[in-house]
């Protein structure tokens, strides 16, 4: 424990001087199975690998795959990445792998070191956490009409998920499985009971664009305490333009509105999930002011890590 301690303190300075937002090292997990690697220098390194399951109609299961084996590294100051993955890939063969399973590693997006180790050993970065922190208020030209969404506005709000969530299954790790749209719905439903941030943006009375948000407090014990400075923070679930409404600047218009109004909830900042192999999200999200704070490295089916 004194050693895994130390790992945690060396790793927490460690990110402190990559990234002066993200939050200090976490404990590991004290259910999951750890594994431990020497490096040529006589370091130790060590890891804790937790693995899950997601039951069938379950919303984490139109981002994820049924199964997933993650990995919490502790490696201190060391770059004994490489090692861990190596590790990884031996308790792998002591599972039983199925098709719709996952590696997965959340590492800080300015650690490029690691990014050689998780390439190498055949994950990729299929999604980054981005954040924008609160900025004084723009002026953008608006040309069309923006409101919250009701209960009444459901089939809308769906249509428009929907499409977001076929088109991030090209270029993301979004899945759209026979139960998306029954899953869907029952989350939307939940969420416009609830008088959840999310708004509409029309154009001549018809919807045009999404912005499904939602407010999350990262506090200590909480899960986005490991990924967020402290505070309250707007989470910016999905955006989603229609294909023949994009290039207009209406996104933009929408996320200045919905950005203003998150802020206005007392929130210090943003932040969202994207995927780099997508060419439309990763050139419009800098845009809007985000910038990637973790790495989400991926690779399916699980036994595909080398």
């Amino acid at each position: 424990m004194t050693s895994a301690r130390g790992l945690v303190a060396a790793q927490s300075a460690r990110f402190a001087s990559l990234d002066p937002l993200l939050p200090p090292a976490t404990e590991p997990p004290t259910d999951g199975h750890v594994i431990t690697a020497a490096l040529a220098d006589g370091t130790r390194v060590a890891g804790v690998i937790s693995h899950q399951s997601f039951a069938p109609h379950s919303t984490t299961r139109l981002w994820s795959t049924a199964e997933v084996w993650e990995m919490l590294p502790l490696v201190g100051t060391s770059q004994g990445m490489d090692a861990l993955l190596t590790r990884f890939r031996r308790h792998l063969d002591t599972q039983d792998v199925h098709e719709d399973t996952a590696c997965v590693v959340h590492w800080p997006s300015r650690d490029t070191k690691a990014a050689r180790a998780f390439l190498d050993h055949g994950l990729v970065p299929l999604s980054v956490l981005a954040v924008r922190l609160k900025t004084p208020a723009h002026h953008v030209s608006r040309t069309l009409t923006i409101r919250r969404a009701t209960p009444h506005d459901l089939e809308t709000v769906l249509e428009l998920s929907l499409a977001e969530l076929e088109y991030s299954s090209y270029v993301g790790s979004t899945i759209v499985r026979p139960e998306a749209a029954q899953v869907k719905r029952r989350a939307l439903v939940e969420r416009l009971e609830n008088a959840s941030p999310i708004w509409l943006a029309e154009r001549d009375g018809i919807a045009v664009a999404l912005a499904e948000c939602a407010i999350v407090s990262s506090e200590p014990g909480t899960m986005a305490a490991a990924r967020l400075p402290r505070g309250r923070w707007g989470y910016v679930n999905c955006v989603s333009v229609l294909p023949g409404a994009r290039g207009s600047g209406i996104g933009q218009q929408l996320l200045a509105h919905a950005h203003q109004e998150l802020h206005r909830m007392g929130t210090v900042g943003t932040y969202l999930y994207y995927n780099p192999p997508n060419p439309l999200s990763s050139v419009f999200w800098p845009r809007q002011g985000y910038r990637p704070l973790w790495t989400v490295w991926e690779v399916r089916p699980a036994s595909a890590l080398r």
